[in-house]
Order: structure tokens, then sequence, then C-alpha cells
């Protein structure tokens, strides 16, 4: 028996490859799925299997493909509703792998049709279980995000949610190994370790929606307080899981190759949108007049979804070299297909081609700290969670997920700075903010974890309920 992780550190997500006497299960796969038929042929095995925990809403699974492609039937858990053809199994149905088994544990609460898959071993011992976005390491799926589908408030499926872990989930063996969907950064739950891999037993012991004398009244309370809203792009991804979509590789062999003019002129003539997913310090040394920031280096999939709020935006992609085909693959995985092709020769050929470019405006942290004697306005975009934490005595919250609601408070004339942990986000911010006519916006370099190491202020957030 083989059991091998996946994990895609952009998407804080996990795929598995399962495989046992030549016949392979695949759970939870990514969009571009040739990997994984590669990785059976290498093995000499076949792929017999693809298992959904649930219609994601994070990223693209790459289920219609893969089917396509090897002959494999897709299995939903009960109440799953595709548009394709899959075998919607029945609760406790146990499918046949090798000389291993994996019976289906239908766990609704994070969407309906959600459902565990319990691997047991040769010897039919209980090994492990794909929790799917039913149990993470360190929390559980929030229960707000099928509330539509289902017809339900998310105390509903929170309480749906409680029986489903304590009747399928927290009977089973401490020795299981669980293996859940999504680790930390994903927005499938509040707050998930950055381990990847633990057991039944410990996440007894450190989950708190797993405390075994919790009441239903306490787990509810607990898993629904402070959902932030879900990225926009979430529903649309759900939607192509559950009806399919156009295969990876069509959509990278219509992607073009376009010359500096042309460029260009493709750009001024459509609707297109110029992302550029360099390194965010090659963007503020020069980049495209109005072209967005957000380097394929970070959390790329998750901003692009939640940044980018129309899926069928045209795309113009200024990249790396030798990363134009992985740039448009990833943008696939969370449903952006429309990329109509990107700069050939990067930013080095605009620039040789003797066309505009534009800088971002940028200073340190001491920098800052002298501007601040002047009562300079200064914004944070990192998350609530760090803003609560601790942040700038007096400067706002305007975290980038929500930054095109807080565009009224940015001064249209005079300078103003933005920072965010580390220099990332902020330069996404800056670079939407500069495309917006915010011309006088200013970069903070090294972020918030360079303002502590200076003299500037601090301070954290305080709940009005502690305070007397």
């Amino acid at each position: 028996m083989k059991i091998e992780q996946i994990y895609t550190g952009c998407l804080a997500q996990g795929a598995y490859y399962i495989e046992s006497n030549g016949e392979v299960a695949i759970i939870d796969p990514l969009r571009e799925v040739q990997p994984y038929i590669d990785k059976a042929n290498q093995n000499h095995s076949k792929i017999k299997y693809i298992f959904e925990t649930h219609f994601h809403a994070d990223f693209v699974s790459g289920h219609v493909t893969l089917a396509e492609k090897t002959g494999a039937p897709i299995v939903f858990g009960p109440q799953a509703n595709p548009s394709f053809k899959a075998h919607i199994a029945t609760d406790e149905e146990v499918f046949h792998l090798g000389k291993i088994t994996i019976t289906v544990l239908h766990t609704p609460g994070h969407t309906m049709e959600s459902a565990c898959y319990l691997l047991k071993d040769e010897e039919g011992k209980d090994y492990a279980l794909f929790s799917g976005d039913t149990l993470f390491l360190g929390d559980v799926g929030r229960p707000d995000l099928a509330q539509k589908a289902a017809h339900m408030t998310k105390e509903q499926l929170a309480g749906i949610l409680f029986d489903s872990l304590r009747n399928k989930v927290m009977t089973l063996p401490d020795e299981v190994i669980v293996y859940p969907a999504h680790g930390a950064g994903s927005a499938c739950g509040k707050n998930l370790s950055k381990e990847t891999i633990g057991t039944i037993g410990e996440q007894k012991k450190v989950n708190y929606a797993l405390r075994a004398e919790m009441t239903r009244d306490e787990f509810i309370n607990g898993v629904t307080d402070g959902l932030l809203p879900p990225p926009a792009y979430f529903p649309m991804n759900v939607r192509l899981n559950k009806e399919g979509y156009e295969n990876v590789d069509d959509i990278i062999k219509e992607a073009i190759a376009y010359d500096p003019k042309t460029f260009e002129h493709l750009a001024n003539e459509t609707d297109a949108l110029i992302l550029d997913v360099r390194h965010q310090d090659d963007f503020a040394k020069g980049h495209i007049p109005k072209s967005i920031f957000i380097g394929i280096e970070g959390n790329f999939a998750p901003w692009v979804g939640a940044l980018i709020i129309d899926s069928k935006q045209p795309l113009l992609l200024v990249t790396p070299s030798g990363r134009e085909e992985e740039t448009i693959v990833r943008l696939a995985r969370v449903g952006y297909d429309n990329t109509l092709g990107y700069l050939k020769g990067g930013f080095e050929a605009w620039k040789s081609t003797g066309l505009e470019y534009d800088r971002v405006n940028s200073v340190s942290a001491e920098e800052l700290e002298e501007k601040l004697l002047e009562k300079v306005p200064v914004f944070d975009v990192r998350k609530p969670g760090e803003y609560d934490a601790e942040h700038i005595v007096d400067v706002p919250s305007t975290p980038l997920d929500f930054l095109n609601e807080h565009l009224s408070e940015f001064p249209k004339k005079e300078p103003f700075y933005v920072h965010c942990a580390g220099g990332y986000r902020s330069v996404i911010a800056t670079s939407i903010l500069k495309a917006r006519g915010y011309h006088n916006v200013v970069n903070v370099l090294g972020g918030f974890d360079a303002i502590k190491k200076t003299g500037i202020k601090t301070t954290n957030y305080v709940c009005p309920s502690t305070l007397k």
C-alpha cells in the first residue's frame, strides 16, 4: 500500500494518490491531471477511482478531465448532484482497491454532500481518514459556504456538522491518520494548522471543535463566530466543479505570445486586464502603466480569486521568463480561463522597445518613522486578525481582501502610505490603487516586520467586552 499527499502550497490544498496491488485511487485532484496519470504509469498501475470529498469552492478540481483521460469513475458522497456522469455513493459503501478498501462516510455540514473516505489496510484495520473539508487539523470546515444551496442557515449546517463529527469521525480509533483537504492559509476554515498530517487522537486533544464535553450550542457558536466573508470566486468554482469545465491543456494552447507593440495594442483595444506576476521588487522597479501585480511566488491563485471579481475577465500576462505556462495553469486552478496571451520576452522586452512604464514609490520603515512625525496617513492592508494582534497606533485597518470598500478613505492628492506584513500584499494594494488613479500612494518596504524594528509606536486591539 502506498499513500502520497500531493500538497500545493499556493492553494493550501492536499490531493492524494493511493495505490495497492496495481490499482490507484486519486482523491481531490488538481485541475492539471497529467502528473497523476504519469505517476500511475511509472508504477505500472491503473487509476481505478477518482474520489471527491465535496464540491470544492476554493479551487477547480481535476475530476472531470481525469475521468475523460482514464475512464475511471468519479465518486461523490450522498446528495451530490453533478451535471456529468458520476457514481453517487451511499453512506458506508465500500470500494475495493487492490488489497485495501475505502469506505464512504457521509459527513454533511460543511456542505450537504461532504464525505470522508476511510481507508482500511490489508488486515481490514482502520488506517487513514481522508477528511476533506469536514475535519482539518486544528479546525473544521466553515458551515456558511453552502447555505444558499442547502436552503439552511449557517447555524443549521453547523448543527449537522456537529452530528457528523460526533457520530462518524470521533468514534474512529485514536491512531487513525487524518489526511485533510487543506492546511493553514485556506479560506475554507478559520484557523487551520500548518501541519498537513495528524491523527484522530491528536485532534481530540488540540482541536477546539472536537472537545469531548462540548455542547451542540457551544459548537455552533464556536464554528460560526468570527467568519470573514468568503472570497467572491467561491460560488463560481462550485459551479464549475458541479457542471464541468474546459480541459486546461486547451486553455494553454489558446494563449498567444505577443510582441510588445501588439501586446500594447491589444490591451488598449480590449477590456483585458494586464496581470503582472513577477516578484514585487521587480514590479516596483518598473511595470506597464495600469497593470495589476499579484506575484506568483505568494498566495497567487487565492489573491487572484479575491481581487479579480469577474472570472471571465480577459487577461494579458507579464511573467518571469519561462513561467508563462505555469501562470496560465495556476489561474485555471481557480477558474480564470480567459487568458488571451502573454508578453513575449517579458517586461525587459517592453522596456527595450521604448514603451512607457511606471514605478512604485517606496520608503523604508525608518523613513516612515520620520514621516509619522508629520501625521501622514498610513493604511494597514493585512488581515483583521493580524491587525488586531498588533498595529501602528491610530492607523486604520483596510484589508486587501476588501480594498474596494475602502477607496473613499484614501487621500486624492496628498501622499499616503500602505503596508502589509512583509511587502507582498502592500505592492498588490499599491498596484490596484495606482490603476485607479491614486498615484500618490507610497509602499512601505518590508511591511510590519520592518516597522516593529523601529521606534514606531504600536498597539493591539482590546475587545470592548474586556474593558471595565
